[in-house]
């Protein structure tokens, strides 16, 4: 699903809403949870899940191409993390 779908699937649950007024909501909360991960912290959205970010270290890479051994940066990544209501739904046979 798209974030254009998510946002038409909500609009369409939400008549009383304007799709613009669904579209500024979503693009809301996605602001918020990347400015969070951006400042260090975790969101947390119970029974769907968990952002956090870790840090991977530097170390020496290779070019899959040449061979040549190539210094990789220090950097952080995104991390999620599966709320136990999200995985038992996936799970669930039927």
């Amino acid at each position: 699903m798209t974030k254009s779908e998510l946002i038409q699937r909500l609009a369409e649950a939400n008549p009383h809403l304007y799709q613009r007024d669904v579209e500024r909501i979503v693009t809301t909360i996605f602001e918020e949870i990347t400015q969070a991960l951006a400042d260090g912290n975790r969101v947390e959205l119970r029974g769907f899940g968990a952002f956090s970010v870790k840090e991977r270290n530097s170390r020496v890479g290779r070019n899959p191409r040449t061979g040549e051994a190539v210094e990789v940066e220090a950097k952080y990544i995104p991390y999620f993390k599966t709320g136990k209501q999200l995985r038992e739904k996936l799970n669930t046979s039927g």
